[in-house]
């Protein structure tokens, strides 16, 4: 078999796999290399397994209330080592999936450590030196390591967790996200330190398995990147629950014990404190995995950690290319995977344009979960919009009633003059299932005027969105 591709993708997660598959169907002789698992850190450490801890929770959470729902249920408790066989069992078997759609989209995989020698020049592709690896055995009918060549390199490494100096994981007392998804024993007592998606989920998690539960964060708002009203609304809902909460402070030091950990705590007035707990979590975002893949020496340009692209994939060297995390912010799996196909798309010249960042959507899946895209109210008005602000209660709503979920709101943010839906923000039951909604309209640039006249079905939690819709044109109906 040759070892000269069209495409070569390095990196099998979301946008990396996604990538591969659409080049092939686009009739390109594609591979993907990897070095430790098909579907990268969000199938395998990220946002599949974590999903399947979390609903491992909601379900004990529902066992414990049994009684509000008129059922009863007695000895209700729980085994650490099932959740977790659980939540390792579907990623192994969605694991195994991606291998069996790059078998069948005909992408071969290329098993060990990527290096890029140079980038396409003229007639001559791009050269890519695939070392061995221990990290994982490699899948079966995988190639080997070796030497490789293509006209187009894609760059998709994925990210890992951001470690700060003097509190680096240690997998004992100071955990990442992969620590935490694999607990031996559910800790007593934990601290979090970050408040965004993953700082928070987990915080969820733990403390709804009965731990006791402190999150640290380092600016005035938690869930930093969401809107403030909403932001607020969740913390009072985490503080109900027991989980308490520092905004505005950092960590400054830990001292680890046999058994526990110990954070010096520092808050803006200048006040310090320590808490102990059985162990940390940190939680303070990802930086891309840009390391040892030779792009310093073919010259790609890098700024602040992150490969610099035009926005459909290309860097500044023919030939390469990058996707996903390493390509910046939102480091999301599915802006990983539309970029990945935009990327391939616009090989092959396809008409193609850049994605719109402020119209990609990010979930938050916490109890209560949080869904939000485009525009805070706050950001909204400090672009200059004159905004219409609509709010719709969960409390107003009969399915939600229904569910025993009647906490929660859905607000919506338009520009005043034409009717621009710039923004949506949730918080409830099941809103990330309902914010891609909103995601639709936003993309179909539909206005105040289409909503309203659009018919949501009864009796749905959707029928929020209407009315929140409604609320900021003063025609709300059930408020």
């Amino acid at each position: 078999m040759s070892n000269t591709y069209d495409i070569l993708v390095i990196g099998a997660g979301p946008g990396g796999y996604v990538a591969a598959i659409r080049a092939a169907q686009l009739g390109f002789k594609t591979a993907v290399i990897d070095r430790e698992h098909l579907g990268g850190i969000c199938l395998n450490w990220g946002c599949i397994p974590t999903k399947a801890l979390l609903r491992s929770a909601e379900i004990y959470h529902y066992m414990q209330h049994a009684s509000d729902y008129g059922l009863s249920a007695e000895k209700v408790g729980f085994d650490t080592a099932a959740i977790v066989k659980r939540s390792r069992g579907v990623s192994t078997r969605l694991n195994g999936g991606v291998g069996m759609l790059l078998k069948k989209n005909k992408v071969d995989v290329i098993w060990g450590e990527a290096v890029i020698e140079t980038g396409a020049k003229g007639n001559e592709p791009g050269k890519v030196t695939v070392k061995e690896t221990s990290r994982a055995p490699a899948p079966k009918g995988a190639l080997a390591a070796g030497s490789y060549s293509a006209k187009h390199i894609i760059v998709a490494t994925g990210a890992r967790p951001r470690a700060i100096p003097g509190i680096e994981p240690d997998k004992k007392q100071i955990w990442t996200y992969y620590e935490a998804m694999v607990p031996e024993a559910m800790p007593k007592s934990l601290l979090v330190m970050g408040s965004g998606a993953i700082g928070i989920e987990f915080a969820s998690f733990y403390r709804t398995m009965g731990a006791e539960v402190t999150v640290i964060e380092l600016l005035p708002q938690i869930l930093p990147v969401e809107d403030a009203e909403i932001a607020g609304l969740a913390r009072k809902r985490f503080e109900k629950q027991g989980i308490k909460i520092l905004t505005g402070a950092k960590v400054t030091k830990v001292e680890k014990a046999a058994n526990s950990v110990t954070a010096t705590i520092e808050t803006t007035d200048g006040k310090t404190q320590q808490l102990t707990a059985e162990k940390l979590i940190s939680a303070v975002g990802v930086v891309g995995n840009i390391e040892n893949l030779g792009l310093d020496k073919v010259g790609v340009t890098i700024e602040r950690g992150i490969v610099v692209t035009d926005g459909l994939g290309k860097t500044n060297v023919p030939g390469i290319y990058a996707i996903g995390d390493v390509a910046g912010p939102p480091m999301l799996a599915h802006k990983a995977e539309h970029e990945g196909v935009l990327c391939v798309e616009t090989i092959k010249g396809l008409h193609t344009h850049a994605m719109d960042k402020a119209k990609i959507p990010g979930c938050t899946y916490c109890q209560p979960q949080i869904a939000s895209v485009g525009l805070t109210e706050a950001k909204a008005k400090e672009q200059g919009f004159a905004v219409k602000v609509g709010r719709f209660p969960f409390a107003g709503n009969g399915k939600a009633i229904a569910l025993g979920e009647p906490d929660g709101l859905v607000k919506t943010v338009f520009d005043a003059k034409t009717g621009q839906l710039l923004g949506a923000h949730m918080i409830g039951a099941e809103v990330t299932e309902l914010i891609q909604g909103y995601v639709v309209a936003m993309n179909l640039e539909t206005t105040e005027e289409d909503l309203m006249h659009t018919v949501f079905p009864h009796p749905t939690l959707s029928e929020m969105m209407h009315e929140s819709v409604l609320d900021a044109y003063g025609k709300v109906i059930h408020s």
